[in-house]
């Protein structure tokens, strides 16, 4: 009898679990549609490629995009938008602190929430966001979001581009970054307020560190060639304007 009503309780907050699941995602759909009918990705992709300090994948340092692919989206060559893997370890890790402590967005899902969405916390809006990551997708190839993405992102100090903020703290344009400069960089946009050279070097520092060592994570740098980088601020060129 007692094995009987613990299956019922089971069976009704699976039920409850699925309604609400299903309640989020139609109100998530429902956002996303209305998003893109405003403005078609087409156009607001038109708006940032528009943008004097726009610059092509190309002419940015392999350095510079490999970091931001190490600390930001490490499977961004390998998913289709939205990473399983880095959602299951964000639930996980909310339910453990019972808050949104991690979103576990992809490079594209981060890039549809910059472009048509707000900062605010609400499950309807990540579903939103999961659905335009996947018309992104659908629509432009990896290169073509990674270029996106680092020219629409916020880098501090009223920077909201890799060219506007390789200008603003080193004075050069982006093809033109040391090692130094844009293993710096690549950390900055997952918090500005904290990371940016000109408000605490200290701990804009302590990030540039964290960001050398994924790339050792990932293969991309020897742990000798990391300290290099790391330890040869002016030999880089790597003075910021502070």
């Amino acid at each position: 009898m007692f094995k009987k009503a613990i299956k019922k309780i089971i069976a009704l907050m699976l039920l409850i679990a699925l309604l609400i699941g299903l309640f989020f995602t139609a109100k998530g759909y429902i956002l996303y549609k209305t998003s893109i009918s405003k403005i078609p990705i087409a156009e607001i992709v038109q708006e940032i490629t528009d943008k004097d300090s726009y610059t092509a994948i190309d002419d940015m340092p392999d350095i510079y995009l490999e970091a931001v692919v190490e600390v930001e989206d490490k499977r961004f060559y390998s998913h289709t938008g939205v990473d399983p893997i880095a959602i299951v370890r964000a639930l996980y890790n909310d339910i453990k602190a019972m808050s949104f402590v991690e979103g576990g967005s992809t490079i594209t899902q981060q890039l549809a929430k910059n472009l048509y969405f707000s900062q605010e916390k609400k499950i309807e809006r990540k579903v939103a966001e999961v659905f335009m990551a996947l018309a992104m997708e659908d629509k432009y190839d990896k290169d073509e979001i990674l270029e996106l993405y680092v020219n629409s992102i916020y880098f501090g100090d009223n920077y909201y581009s890799i060219g506007e903020a390789s200008r603003g703290y080193f004075n050069k344009e982006a093809e033109a970054l040391t090692p130094y400069e844009s293993t710096l960089l690549a950390g900055i946009p997952n918090a500005p307020s904290v990371y940016s050279p000109s408000e605490d070097s200290k701990l804009s520092q302590e990030r540039h560190k964290q960001v050398l060592d994924r790339l050792v994570e990932g293969n991309k740098l020897t742990q000798e060639e990391a300290e290099l980088i790391f330890q040869n601020k002016k030999s880089a060129g790597g003075e910021t304007n502070d």
